[in-house]
């Protein structure tokens, strides 16, 4: 089995930072969020990889290599424009050729890793196989209608769902899927909806089966899902401090890297502080990464996302539930209100008033 990982696109519901970087780059608990999608196939036993880039970009390549740091071989596949998931299966057929292989959206997150949806489809004989999740407000995704224990139909973005259940961004395929993907036209939003693939197969009596993910699922496409990702991965993280801790309490599970220093500090886990930070005279609340090179001076933070070499200094009102870019700098001025949000760029700089 091979696995094919989209990290194209464009993110444009995470402006302004992805003017600037990739949305699959962005981290997770100090980890780029393809990270996790690579980890996952990989623990599931895959090392052929195809990821989909944007074409013309080396943003991704730049970033994970040729796959040997994770015991994986990496294909790129460029993607001429986002013209929908099924022309990014459709142009990954020379990748995969006859091979059955889980296609993976790579801002997509899922507890448990994805190998007991591979060992469900193993000992099946579906074509295809969806994983789905509860949610909140289906509208947003592609939506199955399911009776008798069988999908009839898939709707993308319905105005009116006919399930509670998100088709998630974990799809597992045999060569079928390639017969569907090149017979059906452009959506109304000028798109190949691999929802209109999963259509094709029900029409044409392929099987398709399908289960549902107990655990958490996130699609990290807009700063709140991101936040919300964040909160989770650092719930189950273990402590382990490297760094100088120097008259500060910390407390709760609790990673500090290599060479920061916390000093006359106040630090509540679950948090991690990346490598080279300084955190000085701070309260950092649960919940909060804070990548490596950022300075903290005089200030509070929780809930929060700092991505690399960020300076927050003097800031005496309560940051919280704020994703900020690499090489923001946050200081504080006269006049201030009590509470502040933000969702910032790469290389910003904001005065606090």
């Amino acid at each position: 089995m091979k696995a094919l990982i989209a990290s194209g696109g464009r993110g444009t519901r995470l402006r302004p930072l992805t003017h600037t970087q990739n949305k699959h780059l962005i981290p997770i608990a100090n980890k780029p969020i393809l990270h996790y999608a690579i980890e996952g196939v990989r623990d599931a036993g895959i090392t052929d990889i195809g990821i989909i880039i944007n074409a013309g970009s080396t943003e991704v390549p730049d970033a994970i290599g040729d796959g040997s740091n994770f015991g994986v071989k990496i294909t790129y596949i460029p993607q001429s424009a986002p013209l929908g998931l099924a022309h990014v299966v459709k142009i990954s057929q020379d990748f995969i050729g006859d091979d059955n292989f889980i296609f993976y959206l790579g801002d997509n997150m899922v507890v448990g890793g994805v190998k007991r949806f591979i060992e469900e489809f193993d000992k099946s004989d579906c074509n295809c196989f969806l994983t789905l999740s509860r949610v909140k407000d289906p509208t947003r995704f592609g939506v199955p209608e399911i009776i008798d224990n069988r999908i009839v139909s898939v709707e993308e973005k319905p105005k009116v769902p006919k399930s509670p259940f998100a088709v998630a961004g974990i799809y597992i395929y045999d060569k079928s899927i390639f017969e569907a993907v090149n017979n059906i036209e452009k959506s109304a939003r000028g798109e190949y909806e691999i929802s209109d693939a999963h259509q094709y197969l029900i029409d044409h009596n392929y099987k398709i089966g399908f289960c549902e993910i107990t655990g958490w699922w996130k699609d990290t496409g807009n700063s709140l899902d991101l936040l919300e990702a964040n909160r989770l991965v650092l719930d189950n993280i273990t402590s382990d401090i490297k760094g100088d801790i120097d008259n500060s309490d910390v407390a709760g599970r609790v990673i500090i890297g290599e060479t920061s220093k916390i000093k006359n500090s106040k630090i509540r886990g679950p948090v991690i502080i990346g490598n080279d930070c300084v955190i000085e005279n701070c309260y950092i609340g649960p919940f909060t990464s804070v990548g490596d090179g950022t300075v903290i001076v005089n200030s509070e933070v929780e809930y929060s996302i700092i991505l690399k070499n960020c300076k927050i200094l003097d800031v005496n009102t309560r940051i919280e539930g704020s994703l900020l870019g690499n090489d923001v700098e946050l200081v504080e001025s006269t006049g201030k209100p009590r509470v502040q949000r933000f969702l910032i760029g790469d290389q910003s700089r904001v005065e606090l008033v």
